[in-house]
């Protein structure tokens, strides 16, 4: 290994490590400045560091598959407000600090909207976390059993935007529910939630082991800062079954 490339891993600057030599050789064909052959080294240098940035705050974020507007067929749900979900995208509710809450029956792309935003919150330097509500009441249980609980709750309170997945699709006791609030009070004006969920607010009771008193306590942090966002339709993986 030669000295300059010693340097440079010693440094951590591998792009410049690999590429020194081959853009030398373009600098001296294109007669670029010093300047102009060490900012372009610096550049890719910086390029490639944020490419690692943003693809390890994607790993980080454990979205089930990775989804984008894109991908999403706008056609099948039968009511769906396109233009508020597109400035969505925008992700002012981060900054703000707000929520989003999707509602709408099993299969008309509240979970996939909901990743999307997730991923390009990613694409935008947000650290992001996405688990389904059960998954998270689940390891918070763990978690208290084994005495972590305040460490376990930091995975949830840290990220900057937090994707609580199918909230309602199973009942949640007593304590399930105690935990989801701790969660949702602390997040409160600290960092944004997504929620997807399958029951209107009214109905929320019913996911809360019918504690009236905590739901409305729950709803009165979130919905204080919360867009709702309604999807009507079918399922589209049920249509996708009748086609095969």
């Amino acid at each position: 290994m030669s000295d300059p490339e010693k340097y440079l891993t010693h440094l951590k600057l591998p792009y410049i490590r690999e590429n020194y030599e081959s853009a030398a050789a373009i600098a001296a064909d294109k007669q670029w400045t010093h300047i102009q052959y060490l900012s372009e080294l610096v550049k890719q240098e910086s390029n490639l560091r944020w490419d690692k940035t943003i693809q390890r705050r994607i790993r980080m974020a454990k979205f089930p598959v990775i989804k984008t507007l894109d991908d999403f067929n706008w056609s099948w749900p039968r009511k769906i407000n396109k233009v508020q979900i597109q400035n969505l995208f925008r992700l002012k509710f981060i900054e703000k600090k707000s929520n989003i809450v999707f509602i709408g029956p099993v299969g008309v792309g509240k979970t996939h909207i909901a990743s999307a935003l997730g991923y390009q919150a990613c694409l935008k330097s947000h650290t992001v976390l996405f688990s389904s509500a059960i998954d998270i009441v689940n390891n918070l249980i763990a978690a208290q059993h084994a005495g972590i609980l305040k460490q376990e709750l930091k995975k949830y309170l840290k990220p900057r935007l937090l994707l609580m997945d199918e909230l309602g699709f199973l009942p949640i006791d007593k304590t399930g529910a105690d935990l989801l609030f701790q969660i949702i009070s602390q997040r409160y004006e600290q960092g944004s939630i997504i929620i997807t969920t399958n029951r209107v607010f009214k109905d929320w009771p019913q996911i809360f082991n019918n504690d009236t008193t905590l739901t409305s306590a729950l709803l009165d942090r979130l919905l204080h800062h919360t867009e709702p966002v309604i999807i009507e339709g079918t399922s589209y993986r049920m249509k996708e079954i009748n086609e095969e």
